[in-house]
């Protein structure tokens, strides 16, 4: 959530930064709201000082014998008033709120303007693109050998955009799972965490995807209002939600293993074919709680994180600083990290690292008080793949495929596969 104050005191300075994201703030809108609410509010405080100096007057009046039920019909009268005027306030702050809630963040002077992806700016590319003597094949066509990557055994348990993986595929991605959680804890310094997969509407508020994105959730029929996880960003970065954190316990860095669901919503069409866009899928999370100054160093150390796994995978990638019109919700700034699919000859998205700096923690009442100024803050929230496993799983394939259709496994997963060097091996 934006800053209120800063919203009522200069909204053209709001407005001409959200430009940036193509969002057209009114606010007009907002102004008329704003000033009506003043004058309800200052009415309504007119009225509780009048009924209180009038409940005063009635015990006077009564200890000196005066008729009081002119006071008290008066005062019965001005109840009334006041019960409207703070049905009318709540009913306006109400509106403000709702209003709020459907405010992007406000982007970072380096957020470079544009439209969408493709107005992305390049910041490094890493690696060298395989090149093959042969026709690479994509990861649906290499891994269903056998059945071992099953989208029609996934479909008929639950659906298009599913997949069953048994054996030497089921066993490589959970390899990348532990390559990627103990790089995070062992070497960049995370708190491995594990949090409920189901969350209520309270939490995804916290960090942004209600009342914005419902479309885009699973929610569960009946009594319970459970929502189930599009990220486990959302809950780990909840478990701060509320809290007056210690200054000096910060910054506070997590990783997750979990299981996601997207409904992809409006992406029907589009990366049909195979394990990139799945309605059900796993990612390593990273989230990263800090002191508002550290935040932008955060980010940048938080990419590399990602970029370690990469590395140790050898796989080519790109970074991207995410152009105003392509960014999240409520990111100041994002990184796309970019694996090279040999399969789709192309760059693909398999990490995005943002910093929402103080834009979550509003919503959570995450804050701080500041130790040097004694005042109370709120703490900045940044969050990162490191990675996606299923897009890893698919550059891992594609990658370290042979012409005879089997796939090498990068030395730094073999201890996680028991030694073995080669999948998908072709019997002589």
């Amino acid at each position: 959530m934006l800053d209120p104050k800063l919203l009522r005191s200069d909204p053209e300075l709001v407005a001409d930064n959200l430009k940036t994201r193509n969002f057209s703030l009114d606010v007009g809108t907002l102004q008329a709201l704003e000033e009506k609410r003043k004058k309800v509010q200052t009415r309504t405080e007119d009225l509780q000082r009048e009924r209180n100096s009038r409940s005063k007057a009635i015990g006077k009046a009564k200890a000196q014998g005066e008729d009081i039920q002119p006071l008290l019909d008066s005062v019965e009268k001005m109840g009334q008033e006041l019960s409207s005027a703070e049905a009318e306030l709540s009913a306006i702050q109400e509106e403000i709120s709702g209003i709020m809630l459907t405010l992007p963040n406000m982007v970072h002077e380096s957020v470079p303007p544009g439209k969408d992806e493709a107005d992305n700016i390049l910041v490094r590319t890493v690696g060298d693109v395989p090149d093959f003597d042969f026709d690479p094949r994509d990861h649906v066509d290499l891994a269903s050998v056998n059945g071992l990557m099953d989208f029609k055994a996934g479909a008929a348990l639950a659906g298009s955009r599913f997949v069953v993986m048994k054996g030497e595929i089921a066993r490589l991605h959970r390899a990348l799972v532990q390559l990627m959680l103990d790089t995070q804890t062992g070497e960049n310094g995370y708190t491995e965490i594990n949090v409920p997969h189901l969350v209520n509407a309270n939490t995804l508020q916290g960090t942004g995807q209600l009342p914005k994105f419902e479309e885009d959730l699973f929610k569960l029929e009946g009594d319970f209002g459970f929502y189930m996880i599009p990220t486990s960003e959302v809950p780990v970065t909840n478990t701060v939600a509320g809290q007056m954190l210690a200054a000096d316990s910060l910054p506070l860095k997590y990783t997750c293993h979990s299981v996601c669901f997207r409904s992809e919503a409006g992406a029907y069409g589009k990366d049909t074919r195979g394990m990139i866009r799945q309605h059900q899928f796993e990612k390593v999370e990273m989230v990263q709680i800090v002191r508002a100054e550290q935040s932008y160093d955060a980010l940048e150390q938080m990419t590399l994180h990602a970029e370690s796994i990469l590395k140790k995978l050898g796989l080519a990638y790109r970074v991207v600083v995410l152009c105003g019109g392509d960014i999240g919700f409520g990111a100041a700034k994002t990184y796309d990290i970019e694996v090279w699919l040999p399969g789709q000859n192309a760059y693909r998205e398999i990490s995005s690292c943002s910093n929402c700096v103080d834009f979550q923690a509003r919503r959570m009442q995450a804050r701080i008080k500041n130790p040097d100024t004694g005042k109370t803050e709120f703490v900045h929230t940044l969050n990162g793949s490191g990675l996606a496993v299923g897009r890893t799983l698919v550059a891992v394939l594609e990658n370290y495929q042979q012409a005879d259709g089997s796939v090498l496994v990068p030395e730094a997963l073999q201890p996680y596969m028991h030694g073995q060097q080669v999948i998908l091996e072709v019997a002589a």
